[in-house]
C-alpha cells in the first residue's frame, strides 16, 4: 500500500509518499481502507518535532480517518467487513490507503454522513467537549468565548455549547469564518482583526465577562483573556505556540483559573 511516512522530525517536505506492506490486524485490531483522512493543527506539531508527544521513527501521521473495514482480527465483535466506520485514532497512521485501529476506537458512519465529515469528527468534536465539560465544566446559562470559532475544534464547541445551553460569543478573523460561526450557533462573534474586539465581547455580555474561555492561542491571548473572565472564569488552553507573561492578580482578583488540557491525556469516558 501507499502511505506518508516522516523520518525526521521537521516541515512539510518531511512527509514522503512511500510503497510499504499491507497491515494484518491482530487481536482486537480493526483494519480500515482508508477514504478520508483529517488534518489538524496537532499533526503539524508532532511533525515539527515541537509537541511533548513525540511518535518513533519512521512514523505515518494522521489520527481522525473514516473508511471502510476492510478486515478485523479476533476477538472483534460489532465490527465487520464492509462497515463504513470512523476514527480518532489509528495505530499505525491515517495518511495512509490502510491504518490498524484498535476496535474500540472505531465506530459506525451513518450513511447520511460522507468520509469526509466522518474524518472531521474525532479530535475537533473530542477537544471541544473534553475542554467545555470535563476541563471547564460549563454548566448550562454559563457564557463561552471561544477563540478560533470558525476553525475545525471552534465549530464543534459552537456547536455543543449552543446545545448545553450556554450563552455563546466567538471570534474569527474573516467575515466567512464569522458568518460560519453564527451560521453553527453562536450568539455574537467578533473579528479578532479589530483591535478593540474583547472590549466589544464584553460590553456584549453587560460589562460581567466570560464564565468560560477556550483558548487556541495562548501565547497571543492568554494575558488578555485573563482580564475579561466573570468571577470564577475558567480559560481553557487548547493550544499556544510559545511564552506568556500574565499578571497573576488577574486570577487573584477574579478566583479564576487558567485549565491546561490535552486530548491524549484524557481517559476513560
Amino acid at each position: 500500500m501507499k502511505a506518508i511516512l516522516v523520518h525526521e522530525f521537521g516541515p512539510p517536505e518531511a512527509m514522503r509518499l512511500e510503497e510499504v506492506p499491507d497491515p494484518a490486524p491482530g487481536p482486537g485490531q480493526v483494519l480500515v481502507r482508508i477514504r478520508a483522512a483529517g488534518v489538524n493543527p496537532v499533526e503539524t506539531y508532532i511533525r515539527s518535532g515541537a509537541y511533548a508527544r513525540r511518535p518513533a521513527l519512521p512514523y505515518t501521521p494522521g489520527n481522525d480517518a473514516a473508511g471502510i473495514v476492510e478486515a478485523v482480527g479476533e476477538r472483534v465483535r460489532g465490527i465487520a467487513a464492509g462497515d463504513r466506520v470512523y476514527t480518532s485514532a489509528t495505530v499505525t497512521g491515517a495518511y495512509a490507503e490502510l491504518a490498524l485501529c484498535d476496535a474500540a476506537r472505531v465506530h459506525p458512519l451513518p450513511g447520511s454522513v460522507s468520509y469526509a465529515q466522518g474524518a472531521a469528527v474525532g479530535v475537533p468534536c473530542a477537544t471541544a467537549w473534553r475542554a467545555l465539560f470535563q476541563r471547564a465544566r460549563a454548566v448550562p446559562g454559563e457564557t463561552v468565548l471561544v477563540h478560533g470559532a470558525s476553525g475545525g475544534v471552534g465549530v464543534a464547541a459552537v456547536q455543543l455549547a449552543r446545545a448545553a445551553g450556554l450563552r455563546v460569543f466567538g471570534t474569527a478573523g474573516t467575515a466567512e469564518g464569522i458568518a460560519l460561526a453564527l451560521r453553527e450557533g453562536a450568539h455574537h462573534v467578533f473579528d479578532h482583526r479589530s483591535e478593540g474586539h474583547m472590549e466589544e465581547a464584553v460590553a456584549a455580555t453587560g460589562g460581567r465577562g466570560f464564565d468560560v474561555i477556550l483558548e487556541m492561542l495562548a501565547n497571543v491571548n492568554l494575558s488578555r483573556d485573563l482580564k475579561t473572565l466573570a468571577m470564577g472564569g475558567r480559560v481553557v488552553v487548547i493550544g499556544s505556540r510559545g511564552t506568556v507573561e500574565i499578571d497573576p492578580r488577574d486570577t487573584m482578583a477574579r478566583d479564576a483559573s487558567i485549565v491546561g488540557m490535552s486530548l491524549f491525556t484524557s481517559r476513560g469516558s
